[in-house]
Order: structure tokens, then sequence, then C-alpha cells
């Protein structure tokens, strides 16, 4: 099948979170499964400083700018093609894909997406100059969101896939944005773009797609009920029946305990030495003291952000720290007041606890090979990467029942402790008394012959993406391709 992957950014040529995670992999595991799959990007200057991008002889294409044109290259270290949209008054800025140097949204993101979508509609129906018609355009997120929207009514249309990468993202213009992007007035109302008086990017995915999937099931059950829809729950539940949840995969020869290159030597998680080794290098690198009584060590990488819980981790840590119970690492950036709070907490107890604010990829690594759990209490994730992560090192996850990860961690209760699946830690509740009691059992456990059955089980199950690209391309197949008008 031939299939158009469109995507606002993909690691390793540009990434802000996840969706740059599963751009950069989804597409290269389709096409090992015989896909002739394709990648479109905007042409960012960090894009272009990475590889060789050969300008294509492209057509004027109906409503973006004159000058706009493709360039051709491949994803580094693949042999799989990516277009890149030139149009530098667009694209060619400083600041990351949609914000300036200090911070604030491009006032002109409706126009700087809508050309993307303009362009990725043209590829779709073979009006860019390329000889190639997809029979698949698979959108991610609000940026690619007036795709499906634009591709409505064409007779030779490919069929569209939506992914909703988190839906607290919805891509919302004054209502003025369907003039400046030369939209039909018919996609003015609430069955289609309208959403309370504004434009929504989104809306044009989750309205027109012909399939819309999430990063993991339960989170496309959550979607569909007022707590996370974001307004956007009945629609959801209205379109149900083609709105499905396939759970995300890792990168798992970059996440490879046995051949982590971050890592000073190969490291068997289920070999009780090798971690012990892995703790005392990352306790070396941040400066924690690690005697053989030292308690347990916590790991914890991520925005720091009510949604990841960092106010949880603030307040249960605290008296724990104080007692002598845990030692903990923490590694993210995000809102001011939690980075302060956890450096002046840090300042209280230096020999338990070590902040790093910012972002350091051979820290990450050595967290997750080195910590002995890890704490994810995120009031919602639509899948999370970490808690695999961490599952895959040896590192069992304390998490928040919700979204992806009550799709990865199975709780370690006495029944299924019993059954031999358990390889973690849930609890149901966003709050500090719950997690505190979470935070209870991963201690009374610790250190006990249970624990390593915990370590085995999660190293021995599989999230590469092999298994999560089958599922798309089960559900490409599903789709019929005539008669999209």
């Amino acid at each position: 099948m031939r299939i158009l992957f469109a995507s606002s950014e993909a690691h390793p040529l540009i990434k802000t979170g996840g969706l740059a995670d599963v751009s950069g992999s989804l597409p290269a595991a389709l096409a090992a499964l015989g896909h002739d799959v394709r990648l479109i990007l905007p042409a960012y200057p960090a894009v272009r400083r990475q590889g060789r991008w050969q300008p294509l002889n492209t057509p004027a294409i109906d409503g973006a700018p004159t000058g706009t044109k493709l360039l051709s290259g491949t994803l580094p270290g693949t042999r799989l093609r990516v277009y890149l949209v030139d149009a530098p008054p667009y694209f060619e800025r400083a600041g990351d894909p949609y914000r300036a140097p200090d911070g604030r949204d491009w006032q002109d993101n409706h126009l700087r997406f809508g050309l993307f979508g303009r362009v990725i509609a043209a590829l779709g129906l073979n009006q860019a100059g390329l000889r190639w018609r997809p029979d698949v355009v698979h959108c991610n997120d609000w940026q690619t969101g007036l795709v499906p929207a634009l591709l409505q009514g064409h007779p030779e249309r490919p069929a569209t896939v939506f992914t909703i990468h988190n839906l607290a993202y919805q891509g919302l213009f004054p209502a003025e944005t369907l003039q400046a992007l030369d939209l039909p007035e018919a996609l003015w109302r609430p069955e289609a773009l309208e959403f309370y008086g504004q434009l929504s990017f989104i809306k044009g995915g989750l309205v027109f797609a012909d399939r819309i999937t999430t990063v993991s099931p339960t989170y496309a059950r959550e979607i569909r009920t007022p707590r996370f829809g974001y307004g956007l729950d009945g629609l959801l539940e209205h379109r149900a029946a083609v709105l499905s949840g396939i759970l995300n995969g890792i990168d798992d020869d970059i996440w490879n305990p046995h051949g982590d290159r971050h890592l000073p030597a190969s490291c068997d998680p289920t070999e009780v030495a090798a971690r012990r080794r892995c703790r005392a290098q990352l306790c070396a690198t941040v400066g924690l003291d690690d005697a053989p009584d030292a308690p347990p060590l916590l790991g914890h990488i991520g925005r720091l952000v009510e949604q990841k819980g960092t106010d949880l981790i603030l307040a249960a840590l605290e008296p724990l720290l104080a007692q002598g119970r845990v030692r903990a690492v923490i590694l993210g950036s995000g809102e001011r007041r939690f980075e302060q709070a956890l450096t002046a907490m840090a300042g209280r107890h230096p020999e338990r606890l070590a902040v790093r604010v910012g972002y350091d990829e051979t820290l990450a690594h050595h967290i997750e090979a080195g910590a002995d759990a890890f704490l994810m209490p995120s009031r919602f994730e639509p899948c999370g990467l970490n808690q695999m992560y961490s599952l895959r090192y040896g590192t069992p996850p304390l998490a928040h029942r919700t979204g992806g990860l009550a799709d990865t961690v199975v709780d370690a209760s006495p029944d299924n402790l019993a059954a031999g699946i358990a390889n973690g830690f849930l609890f149901d509740t966003p709050s500090v008394k719950a997690f505190e009691h979470g935070l209870g059992r991963l201690l009374e456990l610790w250190g006990t012959p249970a624990w390593e059955t915990l370590i085995r089980v999660g190293t021995q199950t599989d999230f590469s993406w092999t298994h999560s690209a089958q599922q798309y391309s089960n559900l490409y197949k599903s789709i019929s391709y005539q008669g999209h008008a």
C-alpha cells in the first residue's frame, strides 16, 4: 500500500514531544512491513540543516503562495523518503515549530499549518507533481487536521486516518480564520470546523477522517467522557464506531539496556549485580550517597507541570526524604514554580535528592537503568513512553491508572503477583493520598523475591514498533478505498 504520513515533527529531524518519536519510528516500521511509505514535514531550518534535500519540480498548488515547493530526501539512518514543504516566509524562522524564541505561539500558526494542510491534500490527490498517489493519508494532531476536511468530496481521494496524540491541543483560532484560509463557508458549522465561535483545526480530522485513532486503547475510551474530552467528547462518542486506540511503540534499538551507548557497560536488568552497577554510576553522576544500606532510589523524567503530577511528587516525597526512606533523581523542566520548589527540596536533602532542570539524554538513560523504581503520577497520559522504557530497563513504574499507563503497567496486586503478570504499581486517583499509598506499597515490596518477579515480567514485555505497525497496517487495509466522496 502507498501511505503518506503527515506530521509537524519527526525525530531525529525535529522534536518537541512524543509526536516526533511516533513520526520518526512508525513510518519506518510500516515500510519494513512492505508498504510504500513517505513522510511529509514542514521545511524548518533545523530540518534543512540535516541531510541532503533535493528540490522537486513542484507545480503551483491551489491555495498555496507562489514559490511553495517540495524538497525530497531521506530520514537519517533510514531509506524512508521524506518530503519537506518549503515555504520560507512560513517555516524559515528561529524558535521551535510552533513558538517564537520568546516562547509565545506564532501569531500566524493558522496560516502556516493551513498551508501545510493544503500541500498535503494536493499530494494526496496527485496534484503535487510527484506522479505518486497514496492509498492512505495518515494525519497526526491538529497541525494536519484540515487535510481530511480539504479532501472530503473529491471522488478520487485517498482514505484518511487521523491520530490524536493529545486532545488538549486543538488548534483553535478566531472565526475570521475561515476567510483567511479561503475555506468553504459550508465548513463553518458545528458539524464541521466551528467550535464555540472559533475555528478548530482538530475537528477537521475528527469530523471528516475515515478512521480516528489515539495512542492507547484506554485513552480512546477516556476522550469520549467529559473529564478527558475537552468539549469534544460528544463528537467522539458520535464517531465511536471509527475510533480506536493503538498503543505507541518504543525504539528498542535506542532504548536497549543490553547495548545502550549511553551506559558504561551492557546491563542485564534481570541481574542484581548489573543493576547495582548502573545505580552506582547514576549516584556518582548526580552526587548522591550509594551506601550498601541506602534506601531505594526513585527516578522521574518529564515536564514539570500539573498534568505530569509534579505537585504530587513534591508533596509525597518530602516526608519520605526527611525520614530517610527513599532517595530520588528528577530530570525535567517546565513551570518555574515547580522547578524552584524541587530545587529547594534538593537543597534540604542534598544526600538523598538530586534535581536537574532541563533535559540530558545521557542522564535520562542512566536514570532508566539505575533507578530502582520510576514515578509517573500523570493526571492524564494519552500513551506515555517512560513507563515502557522503565519496564524494559528493569525499573518498575508507579503510575496513575490512566491512558497508556493503564494499558502497559499491570498492578502488583496479590492476584496479579500470584499469576506472574504484575510489572509495576498503579493508583486510581490523582491525589497526594493515593500516590502516597502507592509509594507505601512499592516500599513494602522492594527487596523481596516478588520484586525480582516484577522486573523479570517487565523486561519480557514487547513494546517494539513492529506490533503497533502491524495494527496500523490492518487498520489501513480495513478501509475501503473507493467511494470516499
